[in-house]
């Protein structure tokens, strides 16, 4: 009985995340494409992104290769963008601290936006039968799949892809379908405007740094409304 609660958890996990791929292929095959107009091998390619599997930042980390950014500015740019990961991994644990080391491991490497956003409900949900991180499963892996693949697809035949097609849109697109429904605050809604408009206005600094600093912007401000709240609560 057990098996088969877990088998459909995971199965309802691929079939969820499933709708989601159509803005995950352009993004994957943008990225392949931008490593082989780099000089990266196939296999160094692969290697990286099964090394990394954080599609956003091996996608900035790309481009400020291509800038000839300094090594630290890769770095930190790198660790802020993968920042949120951190706040994924707290609201995950309660959910997930009684499974084995190896499976919550293979968890937190496989983990993606996507495969958080539709798993929390799911695992937060007073009705869950405790089958919730096969559906975690079932979306992450599921994730992690079409990712890779569309990123080799990206590199074997991304040179034939017309550039009139513009594949770009899909990147701030696929943001933008999991960032608006994370807004359920007012100190959310805050941090994503303040971040946004920094990003607007520093977009001209060098090596991305607009990056880095409109997440610190958003942070902040992020904090420092819920702090104002609790206050006055």
């Amino acid at each position: 009985m057990q098996r088969t609660a877990a088998k459909a958890a995971f199965f309802d996990g691929v079939r969820t995340l499933l709708p989601l791929t159509p803005g995950v292929l352009p993004f994957g095959l943008v990225t392949g494409l931008a490593a082989v107009d780099m000089g990266y091998s196939p296999g160094t390619t692969l290697g990286m992104t099964l090394l990394f599997f954080a599609g956003s930042a091996q996608m900035a980390a790309f481009q400020l290769l291509k800038n000839d950014a300094y090594a630290l500015v890769i770095l930190l740019t790198t660790i802020v963008i993968n920042l949120r990961f951190v706040m994924y991994s707290a609201s995950l644990a309660p959910h997930l601290h009684h499974l084995p080391r190896s499976l919550r491991w293979s968890l937190s490497y496989l983990l993606s936006d996507q495969a958080y956003a539709l798993s929390i409900v799911r695992l937060s949900s007073a009705e869950q039968d405790g089958s919730g991180h096969w559906f975690l499963a079932g979306t992450a892996l599921s994730m992690w799949l079409c990712w890779v693949l569309s990123v080799m697809v990206g590199v074997f035949v991304g040179a034939g892809i017309p550039q009139t097609w513009s594949l770009e849109f899909a990147i701030p697109l696929s943001f933008l379908a999991l960032l608006v429904p994370a807004i359920r605050n007012s100190a959310s809604l805050s941090a994503a405007t303040v971040a946004g408009i920094i990003a607007i206005l520093a977009a001209g600094m060098p090596y991305n740094l607009g990056l880095l600093l409109a997440s610190c912007c958003g942070i902040i401000t992020g904090l420092t409304v819920e702090s104002l709240q609790r206050r006055a609560a």
